[in-house]
């Protein structure tokens, strides 16, 4: 009977331990993040977004704190094309991704979802050197400009060329990252750059004009970013891709809150080492809570069918597909409903008006 009884001892201690192990592998040891670009001077940060927000806050590091659970952040200097490498190699689980790099990824067979909306509306300036003779778009046929290939801001820059009647082939794009286009605007080895706001503070140096912006203009050439999860990650973690997405929608929560008197949001934005007035500039006249909404509604549906189809149409992809088979809305849906926000953000339609 001792015999019997130790034995039961031994089975219900293999069977705990057993079970300890099955309940560690079902939870990652490390969520891994990357990021589409630095801050200035390559720094670990960024802004304009709840991603950014996210990330400046801790969010993702006070949610998963008490599980053991260690959050890698990458900031990829490569921008879009390098959070692509990195999903190619099965080295990333969750990211932000401008609609180039996104949608090429996705048409070339990158085994992510759509989880969450996380900016829409992104503008892009023109900026030449200072005693540039140049002062218009149309003036840049034949001239060097700086830009990271690949990334939303080509698309961009190749929508804006062609509005005004200008190819590529009618100028001469170069391909590098942002602090390197700085550095040729400013020894003038390129005769423009096309970028985000953070160019704003080299015009306010004085070393730069600012010739065009799609501030106000047409919001077709702007740019997008997704929140996008690893399949793979997402079908064996799935209460964990659940609390990821709660602490984006908090941070975009709280950016929304912030609407109407915005200066906190913009310090903390400042620890990407960009400006405070640059940021203010871009965002002045725009809603916070618009722009960066975590919804996935048919206002961003429609925006990246129209970027799946430009990316086929201006060659820098061969072949589109449907936006709504690359989403993936159930574990926003959760996140929204388990924090009591499921009416906070109106869906916007396809033209950008909110619902009521």
């Amino acid at each position: 009977m001792k015999r019997l009884s130790n034995w039961l001892s031994l089975l219900v201690l293999a069977l705990l331990i057993f079970s300890g192990k099955t309940a560690l592998a079902d939870a990652p040891s490390v969520i891994r993040i990357a990021y589409p670009g630095v801050g200035i001077g390559n720094r670990p940060a960024v802004s304009g977004n709840a991603v950014a927000t996210m990330h400046l806050k801790g969010l993702l590091e006070q949610e998963f704190k008490a599980d053991g659970i260690a959050i890698r952040w990458s900031f990829l200097r490569g921008a879009g094309p390098a959070v692509n490498e990195l999903y190619a190699n099965g080295l990333v689980d969750f990211s932000a991704l401008g609609d180039l790099p996104s949608v090429i990824g996705r048409a070339g067979g990158l085994k992510t979802k759509v989880l969450a909306g996380t900016f829409v509306r992104g503008n892009f300036y023109f900026s030449v050197p200072a005693d540039s003779n140049i002062k218009s778009i149309t003036e840049l046929r034949g001239k060097k400009i700086a830009v990271l290939k690949g990334t939303a801001t080509q698309l961009g820059a190749v929508k804006v060329l062609e509005s005004f009647g200008l190819k590529e082939k009618d100028v001469r794009l170069i391909n590098m990252d942002t602090n390197t286009a700085k550095a040729a605007l400013i020894t003038k080895d390129v005769d423009a750059t096309v970028g985000g706001y953070d160019y704003l503070a080299l015009r306010d140096q004085g070393v730069s004009r600012v010739i065009y912006t799609t501030k106000g203009a047409d919001p077709n050439l702007t740019s997008n970013t997704l929140f996008l999860g690893a399949e793979s990650f997402i079908q064996k973690y799935p209460e964990h891709t659940k609390r990821v997405l709660k602490c984006l929608v908090l941070a975009a929560k709280w950016l929304a809150d912030n609407e109407s008197e915005p200066a906190p949001v913009y310090q903390l934005w400042t620890k990407s080492g960009f400006t405070f007035g640059a940021i203010k500039e871009d965002y002045t006249g725009e809603s916070l809570k618009y722009r960066t909404s975590p919804l996935l509604d048919s206002y961003l549906a429609t925006r990246y069918g129209l970027q799946i189809s430009e990316t086929k149409r201006f060659g820098l992809s061969r072949s589109t597909f449907s936006f709504q088979e690359w989403v993936e809305p159930r574990f926003l849906e959760a996140a929204l409903k388990e924090l009591h926000l499921e009416n906070f953000w109106q869906p916007r339609d396809a033209k950008g008006k909110a619902a009521g």
